[in-house]
C-alpha cells in the first residue's frame, strides 16, 4: 500500500502553504471545463456549421481532460492536442466564413494555453521542448493544407502556447529555487544546533578533566610512592592496600579518559580498548572485600557476547559501590549463573530452537552489622539505579532491585545470550 501512495501523483501546488493557493488548479479547471464545453459546442455548430454530433465530441475531448491536468498535464495533454488537431481536420468538411480563425478556434486557444500553463508547473524543460515543437509542427503541418490560406494568425497557438510553457517553466523554477533554500535553511539551523551541541560536549570533557584528573592523578602517584616515602612504618597489609588503592584509581582514571574521548568526538563509534566483562567481576569483589566488608563471589565461566558482558560487568560495580556508601560493612553475595526465563517456574518448556538462556547477575547485601547515621559518601548524583535500567535496557533484558525485608537490598539482572534476543 505504500508504493502505491508514493506513486499516486501530487495535484499541481498541492505543497502550497495556503488553503486557497492548493484550491486554485482545481477551481481553475472546473471554471473552465464548464464555460468551454458548451461554448465549444455551440461555437463549432453555429459559427462554422459543424455537425452537432462530432461538435459534442469535440467538445468533450478539448475540454473534459482540463480537469486531469490538475494531477496528470501531460496525459490531459496527449488527449486535447489530438482533439484539437481531429477538430481542425474536421473543419475542413465544413464551409465556414474566411473571418473565422482555423485551424484552432478561440475557444480551443484558451483551454490549450492553460493546459499548458500547467505543464509547465509540473513537467520538466526538455517535455516542454518537446511539447512546444510537437505544437509547432502541428501548427505549420496544418498551414498548408488552409481553406483560406495561411497567415500570422494560424500560429498564435504556437506563440501562446510557448508563452505559457515558458511562464509555468518560470515559477516552477522558481518554486524549486525557494524550496531548496529552505531546505539549506533548515540544514544550517541543523549544523548550528550540532555544532552548539558539540562545543558543549568539549566543554563538558574539559570541565570533568580539570576537576576530576588532577585529583585521580595525585591519589595514584601517592597510593604508588606511599611504600617508598613511608618504607620503615608500613605493615605488609598496608602496602597491598596502598597498591590496591593505586591500581584501582589507574583503572578509574582510564576510563574516565576513554570517556573523554567520547564527549570530544562525535564519531567515535565504540571502543579501542577492550572493555571489561565478567572475567574483570572478580577484581571488583576483591576491591569491595579489601573495604572491610565480606563478599560472597560465585563466578560463571559462560561465554557470553561483549555487550552482555560489559553490561554485568557494570551492574556489579554499581550494586557493590552502592553497598560500600550505604551499607559499609555489610556481607554481601554476588553471583553469576545462566539460566532458563522458566527455571524455578515449574520446569522448563521445550525448546523452540531460540536459544531462550540468559545470565543472571545477583547482587544482595545483608544490613549493615551496625546503623549508619547516613551514607559514606554524600552528594550523590541519584543515578545509579537508573543507569542499571538503561543497560539493561539496551541489551533487551530485565532489572528487579530494592530493600529486603530484613533491611538489606537485592539487584537481580537478566540479559539475553542470544543475538536475535538482543535489543
Amino acid at each position: 500500500m505504500t508504493s502505491v501512495e508514493e506513486e499516486r501523483p501530487r495535484a499541481l501546488l498541492a505543497g502550497a502553504s495556503r488553503r486557497w493557493v492548493r484550491l486554485l488548479p482545481w477551481a481553475v479547471a472546473f471554471v473552465l471545463c464548464v464555460v468551454l464545453l458548451p461554448t465549444t459546442i455551440v461555437v463549432l455548430t453555429a459559427d462554422y456549421g459543424l455537425n452537432g454530433g462530432v461538435a459534442s465530441a469535440l467538445a468533450v475531448a478539448q475540454a473534459a481532460p482540463l480537469l486531469l491536468a490538475v494531477v496528470r498535464p501531460l496525459h490531459a495533454w496527449c488527449v486535447v492536442f489530438a482533439g484539437d488537431v481531429a477538430g481542425a481536420l474536421a473543419l475542413l468538411s465544413v464551409d465556414f466564413q474566411e473571418r473565422l480563425l482555423w485551424p484552432f478556434p478561440p475557444m480551443e486557444l484558451v483551454g490549450y494555453v492553460a493546459l499548458c500553463l500547467a505543464l509547465g508547473l509540473r513537467e520538466r524543460p526538455r517535455t516542454l521542448v518537446l511539447v512546444w515543437l510537437a505544437t509547432a509542427g502541428a501548427n505549420v503541418g496544418l498551414g498548408f493544407v488552409a481553406p483560406h490560406g495561411s497567415g500570422a494568425k494560424e500560429l498564435l497557438l504556437t506563440i501562446l502556447g510557448g508563452v505559457a510553457l515558458l511562464l509555468g517553466g518560470v515559477l516552477r523554477e522558481r518554486s524549486e529555487v525557494r524550496r531548496r533554500l529552505a531546505e539549506q535553511e533548515t540544514i544550517s539551523e541543523a549544523e548550528r544546533g550540532r555544532r552548539t551541541l558539540l562545543e558543549e560536549r568539549a566543554r563538558i570533557a574539559r570541565e570533568l578533566h580539570d576537576v576530576v584528573a588532577h585529583h585521580m592523578s595525585v591519589i595514584t602517584v601517592q597510593a604508588d610512592t606511599a611504600e617508598y616515602r613511608l618504607d620503615d612504618t608500613l605493615l605488609p597489609d598496608v602496602r597491598r592496600e596502598f597498591t590496591s588503592i593505586a591500581a584501582t584509581a589507574r583503572e578509574s582514571l582510564g576510563e574516565m579518559r576513554r570517556l573523554l574521548g567520547v564527549l570530544r568526538n562525535e564519531e567515535s563509534h565504540g571502543e579501542l580498548v577492550p572493555q571489561p566483562g565478567l572475567a574483570q567481576i572478580g577484581q571488583l569483589v576483591e576491591a569491595t572485600a579489601r573495604t572491610g566488608g565480606p563478599v560472597e563471589f560465585t563466578p560463571c565461566e559462560a561465554e557470553v557476547p561483549e555487550a552482555v558482558g560489559l553490561s554485568a560487568y557494570r551492574i556489579v560495580q554499581e550494586a557493590l559501590a552502592n553497598v560500600v556508601r550505604h551499607a559499609p560493612g555489610a556481607a554481601t553475595h554476588v553471583s553469576l549463573s545462566v539460566t532458563r526465563p522458566d527455571d524455578g517456574q515449574g520446569g522448563e518448556q521445550p525448546d523452540d530452537g531460540r536459544g531462550r538462556e540468559r545470565l543472571t547477575v545477583l547482587v544482595v547485601n545483608d544490613p549493615p552489622p551496625e546503623p549508619t547515621t547516613g551514607p559514606l559518601e554524600v552528594g550523590g548524583t541519584g543515578h545509579g539505579l537508573v543507569g542499571m535500567r538503561e543497560r539493561v535496557r539496551l541489551v533487551g533484558g530485565t532489572l528487579d532491585a530494592g530493600p529486603l525485608p530484613d533491611g538489606g537490598f537485592r539487584v537481580a539482572a537478566q540479559l539475553p545470550l542470544t543475538e536475535e534476543d538482543l535489543t
